[in-house]
């Protein structure tokens, strides 16, 4: 059957014109138990940092847990380290084993283990268990049969975040069909880091690598709350597993195993892995690398439209360009934004006494300038529920757990009769306007509020807790970066590793070129595709537009920001550029740029860091040896303004070492940072910060004042200047007044 398809109007925004798809014909899905494997995560893999400390006769924390869609539980157990309070009476005190809010166990406590390690097994039925989980742990706890305080400091357990969650699953062999895209290439109940293998069938040329580019950039995107690694291969599919196939002609299917049709137009397939009955590939096939590029992009943009084992795709007009800082992930920088765009109505909503933190991610631009700012505006809507009487609770602000304001919560005795008149289900709403301060802070930013209520004493055997307490903030609260201008020192491998930037300043790297060899090893191609898969999860935007060359087409490049990837000597642009270059290769011998940097404690994201520069001190050559990868930002040589960063390795491994540099959250790879770094397996260090130019606008006025405040001798100097005109001219006016009175 053939069947036209429009995109849906949020998409249509995006492309900008709507591709014509032609779906064939499928088998009904059909799933299959296969074969078990399983799961085995500590808490702290989970997401909890700190161990639960259950407080009071009723208290509970836990973690969450997903399944993928292509697996079903067998079996499951929770195997629970605690210590609990001596005082707990054991006939009325428990730890229940909660999945879902339904009690998968009940563990007593008593008198003789207490205040003891405990270990206990506990088997949780998979009925239980579903796509999206919870698990919870809740402490029941009582320390006399009489009136207690039910905040008892006696009150308490510890259950260590090294507890663990193991779980047996049996596959699901389904049926290939496009409309589960990106499934099973990248299911979001996956907590593990995404793995997915791409085979480029033949010669990887320009245009069949940007498609590989937009396809790891688009899948980057997705799991850019884990991570991805995409292994290359040009020879053979993977054993085992899923992997993404790029092929331009049907020989070249062939030699893989694949029996595709020769291709006729820019086509989409989904097929079973033929060396593993539970993979399956992602077929990408044209007759040339620009039906490749569309077919991807199609992927990418449109694979909600797409259904069956294969589609053929007749059209895909072009793209409107984005513009600069538009990205989905970066918080918007020239209007104000809801917090309800950063999260839902859910996420803003806590209850009770403690509730737990609201947490908002924000990922900033990362070129603010913020010389003399006064802190990012924040205009607080948020509701609560008013205490009868004075109390002390209040509502703590943080930004990346630094804290930056506590609100206070009024009581009602302390509130005018008329706004009480207004409270609507017992909460109060409120405004308040804070400023959160961004020197120093990191892109990847956290903005946190806790509700803190006071739990007022009623006396004795009148100390119930009525769970009643609510706090909200409104979605319609604001931030708002439009008071700040675009403008930042390069080179600063500190924002490319986390953010990409400069290239991401385009989501879709429309002024991005990346330059390989001329033949590219296997290690560069998996470099380029793990680096675009780290521009694609800043921006959350596949890189659609990205420009692959050569050393040879470089001159023509002058006008886009260059990214070059090199292992040993196979790229003739290091020896060209050798003068700008901190560092390089030639022969077996080695040679780096050094300073003070080392010795040095540096504010890597301050806009006007001259008082922190580490120049260049020394020059360090030498030969044998491993060699050493390396990072090097410099401006362009081609035209002023623009940016190149080089990735540059002795042999292929360093090139991995690079890539797991920039992909990591580890902390060693913060050490990636300056204009030149070096890679050794998990060791970075930084070698020379070395800021040679600016990119961004001031305006007139405020660069001046800029300019004058990093350089007082010239102030003084124009200051003196304008004393000196002032006071010629003053002289000029009061001798034509003499010689007029002379005159007379």
């Amino acid at each position: 059957m053939t069947v036209s398809l429009r995109l849906a109007p949020l998409l249509l925004a995006t492309l900008g014109a709507a591709p014509a798809i032609t779906l064939a014909q499928s088998a009904p899905p059909v799933a299959v138990a296969m074969a078990g494997s399983g799961y085995d995560n500590s808490f702290k893999q989970l997401g909890a940092v700190y161990p639960f400390n259950l407080r009071g006769i009723d208290s509970r924390d836990g973690v969450s847990f997903d399944i993928r869609a292509d697996e079903i539980v067998s079996a499951a157990k929770v195997t629970l380290n605690y210590t609990y309070s001596p005082a707990l009476l054991p006939e009325l005190s428990q730890l229940n084993v909660l999945v879902n809010d339904e009690v998968a166990a009940s563990i007593p406590l008593p008198k003789e283990t207490a205040g003891t390690p405990q270990t206990r097994v506990v088997d949780i039925p998979p009925r239980l268990i579903t796509e999206f989980n919870r698990l919870s742990i809740q402490l029941i706890g009582h320390y006399t049969m009489q009136c207690e305080d039910p905040l008892h400091s006696s009150l308490w357990a510890k259950v260590s975040n090294g507890s663990r969650l193991d779980i047996q699953v049996n596959r699901l062999d389904l049926a290939p069909d496009l409309a589960r895209l990106p499934q099973p290439f990248f299911d979001r109940r996956d907590a593990r880091p995404l793995e997915l293998p791409f085979v480029i069938a033949g010669a990887a040329d320009n245009g069949t690598l940007e498609a590989a580019g937009t396809l790891s950039s688009w899948f980057s995107a997705l799991a850019s709350y884990r991570g991805a690694r995409f292994p290359s291969s040009q020879s053979a599919l993977p054993a085992k597993g899923n992997a993404v196939v790029l092929v331009t002609s049907e020989e070249r299917a062939k030699t893989l195993g694949l029996s595709l049709p020769a291709p006729t137009a820019a086509r989409v397939d989904i097929l079973v892995n033929p060396f593993d009955p539970q993979g399956q590939l992602l077929v990408i096939s044209g007759r040339d690398a620009n039906e490749l590029k569309r077919a991807a992009s199609a992927v990418a943009l449109g694979h909600q439209t797409l259904s069956g084992q294969g589609v053929t795709i007749e059209t895909l007009q072009a793209l409107q360009p984005r513009k600069p800082y538009d990205a989905p992930n970066w918080l918007p920088s020239d209007r104000p934004v809801r917090l309800g765009e950063l999260a839902t109505p859910k996420e803003l909503a806590v209850s009770g006494y403690a509730p737990g933190t609201v947490t908002v991610p924000l990922r900033l631009p990362p070129d603010l300038f913020l010389w003399r700012n006064q802190g990012l505006p924040l205009h607080l809507r948020y509701r609560y529920t008013p205490q009868p009487v004075a109390t002390n609770s209040s509502l703590l602000v943080s930004f990346n757990d630094r804290f930056v304001q506590s609100i206070p919560l009024p009581s009602q005795e302390h509130l005018d009769q008329g706004l009480l008149g207004l409270i609507k289900d017992e909460e109060l709403p409120r405004e308040a306007e804070v400023r959160l301060p961004l020197d120093g802070e990191a892109l990847q930013a956290r903005l946190q509020f806790r509700f803190m209520y006071d739990y007022l004493k009623q006396g004795e055997c009148r100390d119930v807790i009525i769970d009643n307490m609510r706090g909200t903030l409104e979605p319609d609260s604001t931030l708002d970066l439009s008071g700040y201008r675009h403008f930042i020192a390069l080179p600063n491998l500190g924002v490319f590793k986390d953010s990409g930037f400069p290239f991401t300043r385009l989501a879709d790297l429309s002024e991005t070129a990346v330059i390989l060899p001329d033949a590219p090893s296997a290690a560069e191609i998996d470099s380029y595709l793990n680096v675009l898969g780290r521009f694609g999860s800043s921006t959350g935007y596949p890189a659609t537009a990205v420009t692959v060359a050569r050393a040879g087409e470089v001159e023509g490049l002058a006008d886009k920001d260059l990214l070059l990837i090199a292992s040993g000597a196979d790229q003739p642009l290091l020896q060209r550029w050798a003068a700008q270059l901190p560092a390089g290769f030639a022969g077996n011998g080695q040679r780096f740029e050094v300073s003070d940097l080392a010795f040095k404690v540096r504010q890597w994201f301050s806009s006007d860091n001259a008082a922190s520069l580490a120049r260049n001190r020394a020059a360090l050559s030498a030969s044998g040896g491993a060699g050493t990868a390396f990072v090097a930002g410099f401006e362009s040589p081609l035209r002023s303004g623009r940016s190149v960063v080089a990735l540059v390795a002795a042999r292929p491994e360093g090139l991995a070492d690079i890539s797991r540099a920039l992909t990591t959250r580890e902390d060693y790879a913060q050490g990636l940072q300056g204009s030149l770094a070096t890679v050794r397996g998990q060791q970075v260090e930084s070698l020379v910060a070395d800021e040679t130019y600016h990119i961004g606008s001031l305006g007139p006025l405020l660069y001046v004042r800029w300019q004058l405040a990093r350089h007082p001798l010239l102030m003084l100097g124009l200051s003196a200047l304008g004393v000196a005109l002032l006071a010629g001219l003053l002289y000029a006016a009061l001798r034509a007044r003499a010689r007029q009175r002379l005159e007379r």
